[in-house]
């Protein structure tokens, strides 16, 4: 009898330990199960939605915003690139209309001089680059009278031009580029105060 109850302990105690095993199986696979369906999802949105998901949880940017940010870089320089262009075409066109302008002047007999011909400047400042000289008086009179003369006409911002060597001349139409002096010498000579002798001082 003893050993019959020792036999139904031992049996109930083994099937006891199966079932457990068998539980923790069954939990262990479970867990597996879980594990799998998460790392499935997670691969499932990773492929759905990319990085970007992962970029947004983590507040950094997403490759729409980067890629906006690439073209955004590409316009400024693409726009950097056209001024530099427009600019170089600018300053090529400032120089062929200077030539065009110093050969139209070679082929009506003018004359540019410096002020270092006459001594240079006596206490005069000029702001422009060329002035256009209708007259060189010794006598400070004559020059003002020839000045009142121009100023009458109203078209042409005429100024007195002291030289070191004690010359005084009228200088009418201060323009910066040698193309537009040119142009304004052509009105000049049109005008009754204007000598033939007209020339183009160039303020350097």
């Amino acid at each position: 009898m003893c050993q019959m109850v020792r036999f139904y302990k031992y049996i109930i105690f083994i099937l006891s330990r199966t079932i457990k095993s068998l539980n923790l199986r069954e939990y262990a696979i479970s867990k597996c199960m879980k594990q799998s369906y998460i790392l499935l999802a997670l691969a499932v949105m990773m492929t759905v939605t990319g990085c970007d998901f992962f970029r947004r949880l983590a507040g950094r940017p997403t490759s729409e915003y980067i890629e906006e940010k690439k073209l955004e870089i590409l316009r400024a320089e693409e726009a950097a690139a056209r001024e530099r262009l427009d600019s170089l075409q600018q300053e090529q066109q400032a120089v062929r209309d200077s030539i065009a302008a110093l050969d139209s002047l070679k082929q009506q007999g003018g004359t540019i001089l410096n002020p270092t011909k006459l001594g240079g400047l006596f206490a005069t400042k000029l702001e422009s680059r060329y002035y256009i000289i209708v007259g060189t008086f010794r006598a400070r009179s004559n020059a003002e009278t020839l000045l009142r003369e121009v100023a009458d006409n109203g078209d042409y911002a005429p100024a007195l031009i002291s030289f070191r060597n004690g010359m005084i001349a009228v200088g009418v139409c201060p323009r910066n580029k040698i193309a537009d002096a040119v142009a304004a010498l052509d009105l000049v000579r049109n005008e009754a105060f204007c000598p033939s002798d007209v020339w183009i001082l160039l303020n350097e």
